[in-house]
């Protein structure tokens, strides 16, 4: 397991050595979770190398640039192209047949909850792509579920400052109540959708 250490010591220090950039091509390529990159531009924060502002900005473009990604993937190449090269992107599947299940069960809405779930975070872009949604909106949905993201983690990082390896322990007493939220909303959403269908049904 030591060289997996000095793989992601490597990446991090790629991460500082580009600053701003480092945080968002860092997400953008996602080969470590994003919660370690935004709280490591936290670390950053507290030894002034970059700005608060700045980070949680180019960690949302790079949350949702990401995921642009991934809706390109579904929309250009569905279902064929995540069976061939899905695993190279750590996408199995059996998680797009879930997040599939959960689109089509709940429409656009959950496209804003699930940023907020381990794993379904960055997997219900494809079935997004797989089902052409409307790219605007997907990109609404998308940046207002990775500012918060982003706002966290960044914060929690630099607040830990040279601990800011426990970011997670830090996030999940705040983490928890966001998913509880997100849940609402969708089920806000839901309702609103179906008292409009039964409307126009009338």
């Amino acid at each position: 397991m030591d060289w997996i250490h000095e793989v992601l010591a490597d990446l991090l220090v790629w991460i500082e050595s580009l600053g701003y950039f480092g945080i968002l091509f860092g997400l953008l390529i996602e080969v470590i979770p994003s919660e370690i990159v935004l709280g490591y531009g936290g670390y950053l924060v507290s030894k002034g190398d970059i700005s608060y502002f700045g980070a949680v900005v180019f960690g949302t473009i790079g949350a949702v640039g990401q995921n642009w990604i991934l809706y390109a993937f579904g929309r250009y190449g569905g279902r064929p192209l995540v069976e061939k090269y899905g695993k190279y992107i750590k996408i199995k599947p059996k998680h797009v047949d879930k997040a599939e299940a959960w689109f089509n069960k709940y429409g656009a809405g959950i496209v804003f909850t699930a940023r907020f779930v381990p794993v379904m975070r960055q997997v219900i872009s494809i079935p997004a792509g797989m089902a052409r949604m409307n790219f605007g909106l997907f990109t609404l949905l998308t940046t207002l579920a990775s500012i918060p993201w982003s706002l966290l983690f960044v914060y929690l990082g630099m607040t830990l400052g040279d601990q800011w390896e426990h970011v997670d322990e830090k996030a999940a007493p705040y983490v928890q109540p966001a998913i509880l939220i997100a849940i609402a909303l969708l089920v806000i959403y839901v309702l609103v959708k179906f008292v409009r269908s039964r409307g126009k049904s009338v």
